[in-house]
């Protein structure tokens, strides 16, 4: 991780944030990460807006988690109300799961929506994608999956055998086969067609070792693999070429969805329809609410084999919380938000690179945006260690930011989508500063 805390080169710590630290690692073990050199002691959030314990605040430009914005009062009221009531799982009749079904099936296309597609709930992102890959299994009789080299789909261990980005020391199945990330700042127009055709031999690579096809599981974003949004459209290509080999294509929109790239999901923004569409913790603003959504004739193999059954996936509260966001999300115009501060935001990054040699590249399509930065804009070659110097000391300021890329080189930009005008210039200028040294 690029900007993980190192406790021998940490820096700044006060004495009670060194005891947390060292605590933390006693209780919870070494395989977890802090971010940052100097890690943050969160207590609070309201909006786009962190608070540590001393009551200082950060602009939050990175976590999706919370989309609509931390603590939401909608959504934490509905939380509330709902548990008060009754917290059960699915096997009992209950309206409220009902109501949030057809809502959400509601923002899909016609081959998923409401009168034809069928949602089923889980708790976590990494559950949805994983039952995602059980039904295509089922309906392909194959186990073959194509992801792309970076990509982040999930801890557990169906999941992380095809997680590439969770480094060297999770080795990939055998089943499962890179391409490498659409990326048009390096590819050019040739793009497009380049990533059709390295879906196509993942897959044929696969079948050469027998192995039948299965999936092919992306983030419609990319945004693991550095945000590779454009041109508009490209993915269409690598899903033809996926389904030409027999596979099913499952979008995960567990970052891209709920109006991050100002259309309701991701891959809409490429004139596809997914066979399965998973989705993670941004359907509650942060309450393990998950799921996915697919057409219904994929599921009739699995659905008549195995009764499945998700103690929590679904519960009241659950779908409550979803409610609420799909609520927020409409009244308070957030998908169109983020169309207008995204837009701002990437036209002021962009303006920065015209003094700032060392940004090569802006892209994004919403709240969903990749700064990348170069040693040089003819080599291209990625400015790992100052990206690292740069989301440190934006954290300093009090700007938190991460970043991803094969090179850890690009600022990986996804902030609540309740972000204003007026905070991502709090960004674009502390980054001004900051690079100009």
């Amino acid at each position: 991780m690029i900007n993980a805390f190192d406790p021998a080169r940490a820096s700044g710590l006060s004495a009670k944030e060194r005891a947390m630290v060292e605590r933390r690692q006693r209780l919870l073990g070494p395989a977890y990460r802090l971010f940052y050199e100097h890690p943050v002691h969160l207590v609070r959030g309201e909006g786009a807006w962190l608070f540590d314990a001393d009551g200082n605040r950060y602009l939050d430009c990175y976590n999706n988690v919370a989309s609509m914005g931390h603590a939401h009062p909608r959504v934490v009221e509905a939380i509330a109300r709902q548990a008060a009531l009754l917290n059960t799982h699915t096997r009992y009749l209950h309206e409220t799961v009902l109501d949030y079904a057809e809502a959400l099936l509601a923002s899909f296309p016609a081959s998923l929506g409401p009168n034809s597609g069928h949602v089923m709930f889980t708790c976590t992102g990494s559950e949805a994608n994983d039952l995602a890959l059980r039904i295509a299994r089922a309906h392909t009789g194959g186990e073959g999956i194509v992801v792309t080299s970076l990509a982040y789909h999930g801890v557990t261990a169906s999941l992380a055998e095809l997680s590439p980005s969770l480094g060297e020391g999770m080795p990939l199945g055998r089943h499962v086969a890179t391409a490498p990330p659409p990326d048009a700042y390096r590819g050019g127009p040739d793009m497009p067609a380049r990533f059709a055709a390295d879906v196509a031999a993942a897959f044929a690579g696969l079948a050469r070792h027998g192995i039948r096809p299965c999936a092919l599981l992306v983030d419609t974003m990319f945004t693991s693999d550095g945000v590779f949004p454009d041109p508009a459209g490209f993915l269409a290509g690598a899903v033809d070429a996926a389904r030409a080999a027999g596979a099913l294509f499952i979008a995960d929109e567990v970052q891209p969805g709920f109006g991050r790239t100002g259309a309701m999901w991701g891959f809409q923004r490429h004139g596809v329809e997914p066979d399965i569409v998973t989705m993670g913790k941004p359907m509650g603003n942060g309450h393990p609410l998950a799921g996915l959504v697919i057409r219904p004739e994929l599921l009739e193999r699995f659905g008549g084999q195995v009764r499945y059954f998700n103690t929590f996936g679904g519960n009241p509260v659950s779908a409550a919380a979803g409610l609420a966001v799909l609520q927020v999300l409409r009244e308070e115009g957030l998908a169109e938000n983020a169309v207008a501060v995204g837009a701002h935001l990437t036209d002021g990054l962009r303006a920065l690179a015209a003094r700032h040699a060392i940004i090569g590249d802006v892209r994004g399509a919403g709240l969903s945006i990749g700064c990348e930065l170069v040693l040089d804009r003819t080599t291209k070659e990625p400015a790992t260690a100052e990206t690292a110097r740069l989301v440190n000391a934006l954290r300093e300021r009090r700007i938190l930011i991460s970043a991803s890329g094969p090179g850890a080189n690009t600022l990986k930009i996804r902030p609540p989508l309740c972000l204003t005008r007026e905070q991502a210039d709090m960004l674009i200028g502390t980054m001004d500063e900051l690079l100009a040294g």
